[in-house]
């Protein structure tokens, strides 16, 4: 899954704009690096850190 559906399907976004928008601005880590590729593959076990939100895919 990509980081934005990603985003969008855990409810932490509304839109997918959005989530563009937040991910281009650098408010999106993965794995604790700051990730602002919208398109980027998560892999089983990422975790995505969002508004003090820690979110792990499965």
């Amino acid at each position: 899954m990509k980081l934005d559906q990603f985003l969008k399907w855990k409810k932490m976004v509304s839109s997918g704009g959005e989530a563009k928008i937040l991910i281009k601005s650098g408010s999106v880590k993965v794995n604790g690096e700051i990730e602002n590729r919208r398109g980027r593959k998560l892999n089983k076990g990422d975790k995505v850190m969002f508004l003090k939100n820690e979110l792990i895919f499965e």
